[in-house]
């Protein structure tokens, strides 16, 4: 039986919310830009945060600094006093929901027992079915979750590395898809300029969260720094 292109499009994108649902996979993969004019060596990556007047208190960014900072200094950042900082690090983030619809097939068999096919009382579907009857529209929560890490000179103002990490997936919480993005937003730095990239991190099962693995709510709340980044150019 031929499939028209519609459908096989619709069926290649059910699979893939399949997958992006079933928890068959163990990977976060990410989308990381970068625009770079860094020239720092070790020895002067000393830096603080930095933040708007009406973010002062704000516990959520103090909990997304502390996985930013956990990041950075894998590259020989060290956090001091605004005062003595040579760099400031500004931390933006965001998530955003959208559905996306798809055409389900709907499958009968017009062959119900006792005539399964061949003598074979447990197929149901024996060499005749599944058919399709039609198609159903079915709808799927997507989340977004965004992270952008902002590096500028303290004593000029120049803005010296900028980067922003981006990935969808069926987690609904920001700070469990965190340690993911921050990983994946400073793995190699510095980039080059305007480089854009792919980069693949294992999925911890005890916590943090995957864009295609549906992690249960109920597993571990505290965020983990994830570990084994891999880039794909």
């Amino acid at each position: 039986m031929k499939t028209n292109p519609w459908a096989r499009r619709a069926m290649l994108l059910l699979a893939a919310l399949v997958v992006l649902l079933s928890g068959c996979t163990t990977y976060v993969t990410t989308q990381v830009t970068a625009f770079s004019d860094w020239s720092g060596s070790d020895a002067t990556r000393t830096y603080a945060f930095t933040r708007e007047p009406e973010q002062r208190n704000n516990l959520e960014l103090t909990t997304y600094e502390r996985i930013v900072a956990n990041e950075l200094a894998t590259h020989a950042f060290r956090q001091v006093g605004s005062a003595e900082a040579r760099y400031l690090v500004g931390v933006s983030y965001g998530i955003r929901s959208d559905l996306v619809t798809v055409a389900e097939p709907v499958y009968y068999n017009p062959w119900p027992a006792p005539y399964w096919g061949w003598g074979r009382p447990f197929d149901p579907w024996g060499p005749w079915g599944p058919f399709p009857a039609g198609y159903v529209n079915q709808s799927y929560p997507v989340f977004t979750h965004l992270l952008g890490v902002r590096i500028t000179e303290r004593a000029t103002g120049k803005e010296v590395y900028n980067v922003t990490a981006r990935n969808s997936g069926g987690e609904s919480s920001l700070v469990r898809a965190m340690p993911y993005l921050a990983r994946s937003a400073l793995a190699d730095f510095p980039l080059g300029n305007g480089v854009v990239r792919t980069v693949k991190i294992p999925l911890d099962k005890k916590a943090g969260a995957s864009n295609e693995t549906a992690v249960p709510a109920a597993a571990a709340s505290a965020p983990v720094a994830a570990s084994g980044a891999k880039a794909v150019q």
